[in-house]
């Protein structure tokens, strides 16, 4: 099942895959549970009551504000490898996010960007120096190696490195320490991690430029969705969100998959890249008003906007005003994921900056309560640790 028929007649308030307002407040604890494995039903029913959700029930048993560990625990570790992702969830991470890619092969792996010259030691091996080239990707040219021109085997040969080191100088202590990990085996990690626990793990799966690899016939939906089913995170309640910056990949899995999915959105003054290829002249700015927000309702259930379209920052970096945008989306039945909270200066408004070193940690707990009360669902974050405290702080734990 994956129509918009079926999800309506599984949703009373006809709004497609909206599914109202927000859910109950929860203990920023060991993370949010979904069904449980492995465990008899009452004991792992007490231990998601002792992480403050159900032990079934899907998103909405998700403590709000949802704390969603950005590429895994990436403040402290390379990000996209399992020591990050295990980081985050032994932090207490309530959903822990992946971007995937395809190989050449055709196997879906965790990188932020096919371009893997700035997060593995590519560069350094010889024998793929003639792999460098140069690829115009959704309209932006970029030179080095990138996933696509390597099968599995080729890429388990490489190891990940701190995409950047001169503001997170600790984690290159890590550099070499993990390799590549395939989406796959993530979904093992979280199925071993989650009958560890007694409770299904979180998972934020994102499409990376759908429309460049199905182009090249990497689709990646199609084997996403293969995944999802052999792994049992295909169902209407299951542990995982699918996002993309591209509204025709989610409006696909709609298609393929019952998962809660999630349209990601840029800068109000940007085109998702499906739009741009489609001649849709839609802009993000479109997409966040009240008529826009009721077409993403149609087949998707939340929004990923960028902070920035939550509340926009001044010439200086200063917070300005809220935007109605949360308020607009809730009454959609959305709920809001926005990213990305950091701890350092350098990302941070300039309303909680401290000192003059970018890399330095700046008010991080300032800037999570004032996102906080605008009344966001979750937000994306590379400090999970920082964000769960700031949650705790927020709802009164």
């Amino acid at each position: 099942m994956g129509t918009q028929e079926s999800r309506q007649s599984q949703d009373p308030s006809g709004q497609g895959r909206g599914t109202g307002r927000r859910a109950l407040l929860g203990a920023a604890v060991l993370g949010a549970g979904g069904a449980v494995l492995g465990l008899p039903g009452t004991a792992g029913a007490e231990e998601a009551k002792a992480a403050g959700t159900s032990s079934h029930g899907g998103y909405r048993s998700l403590p709000v504000p949802t704390i969603i560990a950005h590429r895994g625990a990436s403040g402290y570790r390379p990000e996209h490898t399992l020591g990050s992702y295990q980081l985050a969830l032994d932090m207490g991470a309530h959903v822990i996010e992946q971007d995937l890619v395809p190989t050449k092969d055709g196997h879906l792996v965790c990188r932020h960007e096919n371009d893997i010259t700035g997060t593995t030691d590519v560069a350094s091996h010889t024998e793929f120096a003639d792999r460098k080239t140069t690829k115009v990707v959704d309209g932006v040219s970029y030179t080095g190696w990138f996933t696509e021109d390597f099968t599995l085997a080729e890429l388990k040969t490489l190891r990940a490195k701190e995409r950047i080191p001169g503001t997170r100088q600790e984690n290159t202590l890590y550099d070499g320490r993990w390799e590549i990990p395939t989406f796959e085996e993530v979904l093992r990690w979280a199925e071993k991690e989650g009958r560890k626990r007694g409770r299904r793990i979180w998972l934020h799966v994102e499409t990376k430029h759908p429309t460049y690899f199905r182009k090249l016939g990497l689709a990646l939906e199609e084997p996403l969705a293969k995944l999802l089913r052999k792994y049992d995170r295909h169902r209407k309640n299951s542990p995982v969100f699918l996002q993309s910056f591209e509204p025709s990949s989610i409006q696909r899995l709609d298609r393929l998959v019952d998962s809660p999915l999630v349209v990601l959105l840029s800068g109000a003054a940007t085109r998702p890249w499906d739009f741009v290829e489609a001649g849709d002249p839609r802009t993000v700015a479109d997409l966040v008003k009240p008529e826009g927000l009721a077409w993403i309702a149609s087949y998707a259930n939340g929004i990923g906007p960028t902070l920035d379209l939550i509340i926009p920052r001044d010439s200086g970096g200063r917070l300005t005003t809220p935007t109605t945008l949360v308020a607009d989306a809730h009454a959609k039945g959305l709920i809001l994921h926005p990213y990305t909270m950091r701890n350092e200066n350098s990302f941070l408004p300039a309303d909680f900056r401290k000192g003059t070193d970018a890399n330095a940690y700046g008010d991080a707990f300032g800037a999570f309560k004032v996102y906080f009360e605008t009344g966001i669902d979750g937000i994306f974050t590379d400090n999970t640790d920082t964000g769960l405290l700031a949650h705790a702080d927020f709802v009164g734990d």
